[in-house]
């Protein structure tokens, strides 16, 4: 990556003035590539930062302890008790979360540092994140507006659901001015596979969730999709990189219902025997 690149920029920092009583935490598997990016913008900055791995193969453990003393191995496959781990491990009374391929800019740790060392009346910030993709910021279609909580006070805060869980905050929730980055995937290819491992856990789940399949859902909803992130949601105008985000969508849709299919003919087929 050279020095003009876009995303170095957008990462670029301010040194730290004094560590946050802060704990950042977050999971990562195999996640080489990205994590030093994430590492960089908290280092030194929170004074605690908690990484719970699955024991990686991608020698991604040199780059994190040059970073923190707190990895942690912890084997499982379920998100939600993944994060909720990893919270559990945090010992500051307010927390954030972050993934691999996410990192936090100069603006929104000022504004954060501001709310930790003041006497706010909420338990939980609402956090806008801003996707950076193919060369450029995605700004409209299916990735935009994309926002959750992400700043809170541990003892209010607690994971619920499956491939998509979210942490669920028990009090008065903020929004914060300011945004965090997060790119999603290295290429095309990349997306692809993430695309179908994330389909077939989604499609697991809503056979888990006693969802059945229907045909209707296979045909329409990836037309539907397209139509309402390309068109309604102006995800052309984010250029080429906008329609691969629109057509990639309708692929996983798609592939969500097709493996849903899937699953319960392999259950027709188990169950006669």
């Amino acid at each position: 990556m050279t020095p003009g690149d876009p995303i170095r920029r957008i990462a670029e920092t301010d040194g730290p003035t004094a560590e946050l009583p802060l704990s950042v935490y977050m999971i990562v598997f195999n996640n080489g590539n990205t994590i030093e990016k994430a590492l960089e913008s908290v280092a030194g900055w929170a004074d605690e930062v908690v990484v719970v791995d699955s024991h990686s193969t991608d020698g991604s453990h040199a780059i994190i302890t040059r970073y923190t003393d707190r990895l942690v191995q912890f084997d499982c496959n379920d998100f939600r008790e993944k994060y909720q781990y990893a919270q559990d491990q945090c010992r500051n009374p307010w927390v954030i979360f972050i993934d691999a391929d996410e990192w936090l800019t100069r603006e929104i740790k000022k504004e954060i540092g501001a709310i930790v060392t003041s006497q706010t009346p909420f338990d939980a910030f609402v956090v806008d994140r801003r996707n950076y993709y193919l060369g450029r910021e995605i700004k409209y279609g299916g990735w935009y507006p994309d926002h959750e909580i992400r700043l809170y006070r541990k003892s209010k805060g607690a994971w619920r659901g499956d491939l998509h869980a979210k942490v669920h905050v028990e009090g008065k929730v903020g929004h914060l001015k300011s945004y965090y980055m997060h790119a999603p995937y290295g290429n095309t290819s990349d997306q692809i596979k993430t695309i179908d491992r994330y389909s077939a856990t989604y499609a697991e789940d809503l056979w888990k969730a006693g969802k059945k399949f229907r045909l209707p859902n296979l045909l329409f909803r990836p037309i539907y999709r397209f139509f309402r992130d390309y068109i309604l949601k102006r995800g052309f105008l984010d250029g080429v990189p906008g329609l691969i985000v629109a057509v990639s969508t309708v692929y996983y849709v798609f592939m969500k219902q097709a493996k849903l299919w899937e699953i319960e003919r392999e259950q027709r087929r188990t169950g006669q025997k």
